[in-house]
């Protein structure tokens, strides 16, 4: 067995370097850095919500900068078709025969940008590729690379020109995460570094592709206690019981929310799931699957937030 496969060491180490480079030129949100981090080891997608100019783009670009492999990003604008983003068939006059032209989500990184600013049918042409790695074009099926990790980035609800993502949709991702403004004395340290220009360009390849994907394998061997699974569980089904929540976390939630912890747990360099690591992950990986009662999937975020915070704090925490 080689050392990449058996070194825990070299994987913190490889993943101090991965967070170091990002944070190059993402300064001062350490913590959605993780969080991002954490994500691409569960393999599962990240969708980043705020309001514009925050850095949403910049931290899915110095990921992708980070990581070598194939980047490409999508404009999600109200006339891009499906096609625009699975690919088409061509067809070839001199033969009579149909070649298929891949699309921008055969790659490793895919920036999905203002998801929400394209129509239903369009955003939907991700959910086969986020939850099966394939695509379907003209009844043939195509396998997708891999890793495969999919970073949307979507404007608030309210804004002008949005369309809400659907549950089905909304299900597909690991995290949402609130980017917010950055402390003044972040920003203003951003203000002197863009002087020369955008500090991700620079970025360049720390991580190969094989490591990700050891890395990805090495999550799922994480020891997760029986009395924190009862835990996580304990959370889930409580969003399936409250009389606040219409629709509760699904089966595919929970499995996301497990698969989180052992990742969170890599990141913070550890063998094993801690209380902490169920606790802090609730609100990002559970309040985008819950819909409050009254409300539409995904339109009242600050509500379904709150729900979450309050069941967690109603259940008592294993010792």
């Amino acid at each position: 067995m080689s050392t990449m496969q058996s070194d825990p060491t070299a994987v913190h180490q490889g993943l101090a370097k991965l967070q170091a480079n990002i944070e190059q030129a993402v300064l001062g949100k350490p913590e959605v850095v993780r969080l991002v981090i954490a994500a691409l080891l569960a393999g599962e997608h990240i969708l980043l919500e705020d309001v514009p100019g925050v850095g949403k783009t910049l931290i899915a670009k110095a990921l992708a900068r980070s990581i070598d492999g194939k980047f490409t990003r999508v404009q999600f604008t109200p006339d891009l078709l499906p096609s625009d983003i699975t690919g088409s068939s061509i067809y070839h006059s001199s033969d009579g025969s149909f070649s298929f032209n891949p699309g921008p989500v055969f790659s490793n990184v895919v920036l999905a940008d203002e998801i929400n600013r394209a129509p239903p049918r369009t955003q939907s042409a991700l959910l086969e590729a986020m939850g099966e790695r394939q695509v379907s074009v003209d009844g043939e099926t195509h396998a997708l690379p891999d890793p495969l990790l999919v970073i949307a980035t979507q404007n608030p609800f309210e804004f002008e020109g949005t369309y809400l993502l659907p549950e089905s949709q909304l299900d597909r991702f690991l995290l949402r995460i609130t980017v917010g403004y950055p402390p003044r004395e972040v920003e203003h340290e951003l203000l002197q570094s863009h002087r020369m220009g955008e500090p991700v360009v620079g970025l360049a390849p720390v991580v190969s592709l094989e490591e990700v994907r050891h890395w990805q394998r090495h999550v799922r061997s994480i020891h997760f206690d029986e009395d924190l699974v009862s835990y996580l569980l304990d959370i889930v089904h409580a969003t399936r019981e409250s009389p606040d929540i219409q629709v509760g976390v699904s089966t595919r939630g929970a499995i996301s929310y497990y698969r989180a912890a052992q990742a969170l747990a890599v990141v913070d360099n550890r063998s094993h799931v801690i209380p902490d690591d169920v606790k802090r992950l609730a609100v990002p990986v559970l309040a985008h699957r819950i819909v409050p009662r009254g409300a539409l999937p995904g339109a009242d975020r600050s509500s379904s937030e709150s729900l979450v915070r309050d069941i967690v704090d109603s259940i008592r925490v294993p010792v």
